[in-house]
């Protein structure tokens, strides 16, 4: 039964993920619905009962024509498939597995049975007066449909999912985007034009005004016994029966004044009727992000109500510890205080424990993981290879440097010990980190395994294959290749001699993670440029093993405090020297009328015999951009520039074979100029290449410019960038002389963070960086570091969240986070 169990699990796995792609088909490499008629087949091989056969059968009639039909076929199919699935859940777990809500698919938990008097109480809606304690469950109302409070309903419950409000957590944590400091009253005698205030009068006029066809401007004066102070509204003609309604009442006005034609106004002022709580004025006034069909108004009383009928109820789960360290405010104090704080001081200590509960909890899931992997998985155990190794440095043509023989000294320390290895290796271009990356591999086909990395592009991985293969021949090491581009026979044979054990090491790119593909005995998975993968990607290199090491690798310099959210779940390894006699490229920020100049420079230094890249944002012309293409810089050059230099064309649209037959001529020399899209972005390693010119620089992150850079500098050659630019904006052109003024790849990484932010950093948000609501990852690096710190204390003393206190923090870990443990169970 555990056979069936296993093989079932993961069939359902990727189910959530292809319903939230709505049947794209791309939940798992090589297609979701492969991937279920293959393990659908394993299922039915353990089935125990024809019915259990019967409802696997359902299921394959269901995806056996999956990729041919349209989207919307397909959603019913994933909805059709639900219901099986549950059945099968039910014969095999004894219980329905998901449950479909508002068009989410939501996996079911267990329940304890409740007692009756637990039930009595639940449904009489009584409030429990109980003292807010570390350890306790969480509510039943935290997930509660946010329909059933008081001013919701149904109308309103439409209007709050737009905002992705749903529960009552999400009402709680959905936290103002601003606030408005009304707090402090003014006489009205004593306001001045500019000021944010808020004032309290009597309703002494009320009038409409209109000086044109088409506008109605409302004006109601209050009056504080020291001046009148009018409010202005347009177009909205029921103010006036409104306040008409209510002359002679006390109002409180609140906004920014103006002072038009002789009178101090204020424009939609905010205003409430004197006595009672005050949620719109007289106070800081939250300010959340909202949409069409829902105000500010509404959705701050809609808060309130929440907080007020559930304040008493709210659980505590952050660490005792950690709210005695920071002094922070409990979790239902800290709520109130971020929507209705009652001065200053209390928002500041709201939101300092909402950004610390942020960090503290994405590292909580990576220490869980990284723990994790420590406490429950064995690794490969890496004992041979120290001949390999030194016959390998017996032919290297030079010593590494003092950070390569660090960064190797603990990649060996892990690969020798019993736990698995999980490291990430960061090195600015042209650190040398393939030479690392190539003692690991040794050393792990010295122990008896195989050896496996996975790089992006094919250019990189048969750059890759073709070094080691010229290097490792003759230490009698068999290396292969596995790309796209190869034919299937050929691919089929690679397979066959990687299956039988007859290649040593096996480079490829995302062919490598393919279904079919298999290892005789990985020991070792390399993954090249890890920014270019996603986290899921890295994980099924490292399934086609039996718990084998594993070594990413990154030539982007990632800030730290990055490094410690996308990568926390990693040790970290860094090569901060570039090896003797390099050096530093001279970099310089030129403008279009610097062209000529910068052509004159390429010719002279082609002569004396150097070559050079230039490198453009597209491959093609764009009608609806303003840049240059590739195709047409190279027909430019060819015709007018240089036209008795040799030159090359090298884009993303071009076949393998024919990117190799370029890259071969430009290594080899035939090649005097390469006109090129960012394809050479990484890997590309011509020594004699000395110059590059980026065309239009401004469309390019700082980190991808700083990658450019770095294909040229790798001799003892002077070597130069240019950045042919005209930013319009003050962002562009800083970006810009960051670029002229630095070579630290660590320094431009920190820069490029603060300019485009986290999300935008890696150009994709596929790589686990968390939505942060508060924190900055930025401005809170120091919170980010403590929160590391306690995190990672919290799991080496209970590493499955078990301890009684810390059920509620493992609850709340798995119900309001979405992150991907991939290695833990946490639920």
């Amino acid at each position: 039964m555990n056979k069936i169990k296993e093989i079932f699990n993961k069939l359902i796995k990727p189910l959530p993920i292809e319903f939230k792609l709505k049947g794209l088909n791309t939940s798992v490499f090589g297609g979701f619905d492969s991937y279920v008629l293959k393990l659908s087949q394993k299922l039915k091989t353990e089935a125990d009962t024809n019915e259990t056969v019967e409802l696997i059968e359902k299921l394959e009639d269901l995806f056996s024509d999956y990729e041919d039909v349209t989207l919307d076929e397909r959603y019913e199919k994933l909805e059709d498939a639900v219901e099986i699935i549950n059945q099968l859940g039910q014969k095999i777990h004894r219980q329905k597995i998901f449950k479909l809500k508002n068009n989410k698919l939501e996996k079911i938990e267990k329940k304890k049975k409740q007692s009756k008097q637990s039930k009595t109480k639940a449904s009489n809606n009584q409030k429990i007066k109980s003292e807010v304690k570390e350890g306790q469950k969480l509510p039943e109302f935290w997930q509660q449909e946010v329909r059933y409070v008081k001013g919701v309903g149904e109308y309103w419950a439409e209007r709050l999912k737009k905002l992705e409000i749903e529960e009552v957590s999400d009402l709680l944590y959905y936290f103002p985007r601003d606030y408005n400091d009304w707090s402090k009253r003014s006489k009205i005698a004593n306001v001045t034009a500019e000021e944010e205030v808020t004032v309290q009068g009597k309703v002494v006029n009320v009038n409409q005004i209109k000086p044109r066809q088409g506008l109605k401007i409302i004006k109601v004066g209050i009056n504080d016994g020291t001046g009148t102070l009018y409010g202005v509204w347009f177009n909205q003609a029921y103010r006036m029966k409104y306040f008409r309604d209510k002359q002679g009442e006390i109002f409180l006005f609140s906004g920014e004044v103006k002072h038009n034609y002789g009178r101090l106004e204020i424009n939609n002022p905010h205003y409430e009727e004197l006595g009672g709580e005050h949620l719109h004025t007289a106070r800081i006034v939250p300010v959340y992000p909202t949409t069409k069909g829902i105000n500010q108004k509404k959705l701050r009383t809609i808060i309130n109500n929440t907080l007020d009928k559930y304040s008493t109820e709210i659980p505590e789960f952050l660490p005792t510890f950690v709210l005695d360290k920071y002094n922070f405010p409990d979790l239902a104090s800290a709520l109130q205080d971020i929507h209705f704080p009652d001065d200053q001081q209390s928002l500041k200590l709201a939101r300092k424990r909402f950004a610390y509960e942020e960090l503290f909890i994405l590292q909580l899931g990576l220490a869980l993981k990284k723990e994790g992997v420590k406490e429950e998985t064995p690794g490969t155990k890496h004992s041979g290879g120290q001949e390999l190794v030194a016959q390998y440095f017996e032919k290297l043509p030079f010593d590494l440097t003092s950070a390569q023989e660090k960064v190797w000294q603990e990649i060996k320390e892990d690969m020798a010990a019993s736990n698995q290895m999980n490291r990430l290796l960061q090195g600015d271009v042209g650190a040398g980190k393939t030479v690392v990356a190539t003692l690991a591999l040794l050393r792990a086909v010295g122990s008896g395994f195989q050896g496996a990395l996975m790089a992006p592009t094919e250019i990189l991985a048969e750059q890759h294959y073709l070094g080691l293969k010229e290097e490792l021949a003759p230490l009698g090491i068999e290396v292969g290749l596995l790309v796209g581009s190869l034919s299937n026979s050929e691919k089929e044979e690679v397979v066959k001699q990687m299956e039988a054990g007859k290649i040593d090491i096996i480079i490829g790119t995302h062919a490598l993670i393919q279904e079919e593909i298999n290892f005789d005995h990985l020991g070792l998975a390399i993954v090249d440029e890890q920014h270019r993968f996603g986290v899921r990607q890295r994980a099924t290199l490292q399934e086609k093993g039996d718990i084998p090491d594993v070594l990413v690798m990154t030539a982007t310099p990632i800030p730290r405090t990055l490094a410690l959210t996308v990568y926390g779940d990693l040790d970290v390894s860094v090569i901060d020297e570039l090896p003797p006699g390099r050096k530093a490229v001279v970099t310089e920020w030129r403008t279009q009328q610097a062209r000529s100049k910068i052509y004159s420079f390429i010719e002279e230094k082609v002569e004396d015999g150097q070559q050079a890249y230039v490198v453009c944002p597209l491959v093609e012309e764009s009608e609806s951009l303003d840049v240059e293409s590739a195709t047409e810089v190279f027909l430019r050059f060819k015709e007018e520039i240089f036209p008795d230099l040799n030159l090359g064309l090298l884009h993303g649209q071009l076949k393998s074979s024919e990117k190799e037959d370029v890259m071969e001529e430009f290594r080899k020399g035939k090649i005097d100029v390469l006109v090129s899209t960012t394809v050479i972005e990484v890997g590309v390693d011509v020594p004699n290449a000395t110059i590059m010119v980026i065309e239009d620089a401004q469309r390019f992150g700082l980190a991808q410019l700083h990658q450019l850079r770095g294909r040229v500098g790798r001799s003892s050659y002077q070597s130069y960038c240019i950045l042919v630019s005209d930013p319009k904006t003050d962002e562009g052109k800083e970006r810009m002389k960051i670029m002229a003024r630095s070579n630290d790849g660590f320094e431009i990484a920190e820069e490029d963070l603060k300019l485009r932010g986290p999300g935008e950093f890696f150009g994709t948000r596929q790589h686990g960086m968390p939505d942060l609501k508060v924190a900055d990852i930025i401005r809170d690096q120091k919170v980010l570091e403590k929160a590391r710190e306690d995190a990672f204390e919290v799991v080496r003393s209970d590493p499955q969240l078990n301890n009684q206190q810390h059920q509620i923090l493992k609850k709340f870990l798995s119900k309001s986070f979405d992150y991907d443990f991939e290695l833990i169970d946490i639920s």
